[in-house]
């Protein structure tokens, strides 16, 4: 019984690693499309194509519910598969919408009208095509009015910490965070747009100052996760678990062992 989840590379390890411990009995396949990472400097129409790819390799594996754990993916992919239909008995999610929930204190799933929320200004650090997406302001209007949201593209982290240079992704991120500081001097929270950026997330936090509240989406997909398998149990599909990549599975394994701290083992796609 397995739940895919796919990203672009590394980044969304983050999230399966919160999810296997908020669900320790489901089983997780996970897809690195490692070939073609990073997807955050290639344009919609590539990153669509990539993405269904992906995704139809995991429901033909026997996912009948996969999570794109990746913003770029979700911002550029997501509402057009929705829109364009997905095969009977499956379905395809993304990582905005907790993030979001969780912001404007709305419980999982409340539809109701979009309202007034505390904060008023929020800093949003993602990759560069998730930002010109600008899907992250359009699922928080969704839910909220009256909020400020200043977007950062952060280029080179990601390629930083896929090729495990972690000196100069903290450099990156202070230059990311210095520059969105000089758009929006006092932001009240800030979001880490990016599934890698967790990995980060000190260095954030000591950039942006401890008053700055910072989201990240480890957690909350995982408990938004938890909440929808539970109200659809059959959502956990028929497939055995496991780690798949695009790229060459020894380099990727030992940048995966790497990140989560414990063994893991690609196998090739």
């Amino acid at each position: 019984m397995a739940v895919g989840i796919f990203d672009s590379g590394l980044g969304g390890l983050t999230v399966l690693n919160a999810a296997q411990k908020r669900l320790p009995d489901v089983d997780f396949l996970y897809f690195a499309d490692s070939e073609h990472a990073p997807y955050g400097v290639r344009d919609a129409e590539n990153i669509y194509d990539l993405t269904r790819r992906a995704v139809n390799d995991l429901w033909n594996r026997g996912c009948d519910l996969v999570i794109l754990a990746c913003n770029t993916a979700s911002a550029a992919a997501l509402r057009r598969m929705q829109e364009e239909g997905v095969p009977e008995g499956k379905r395809v999610l993304g990582v905005f919408v907790p993030l979001i929930e969780a912001l404007t204190e709305r419980q999982w799933g409340d539809n109701s009208p979009p309202r007034e929320v505390a904060v008023k200004h929020v800093a949003l650090f993602a990759t560069p095509a998730t930002v010109s997406s600008r899907a992250f302001q359009r699922e928080l209007a969704f839910r909220a009015i009256g909020v400020d949201v200043e977007a950062q593209a952060c280029g080179g982290v990601v390629d930083a910490i896929e090729d495990g240079d972690m000196i100069l992704a903290e450099a990156l991120v202070r230059s990311h965070v210095d520059a969105l500081r000089r758009k929006m001097p006092e932001p009240q929270a800030a979001i880490l747009g990016c599934t890698h950026y967790p990995l980060m997330a000190d260095t954030f936090q000591k950039a942006l100052g401890q008053d700055v509240q910072v989201y990240s989406q480890g957690d909350l997909v995982a408990e938004s996760l938890a909440d929808y398998l539970q109200r659809h149990p059959k959502m956990q599909g028929n497939g055995e678990g496991g780690f798949l990549t695009t790229g060459k599975p020894e380099f990727v394994s030992d940048r995966a062992t790497q990140f989560l701290r414990r063994q893991i083992s690609f196998q090739a796609a």
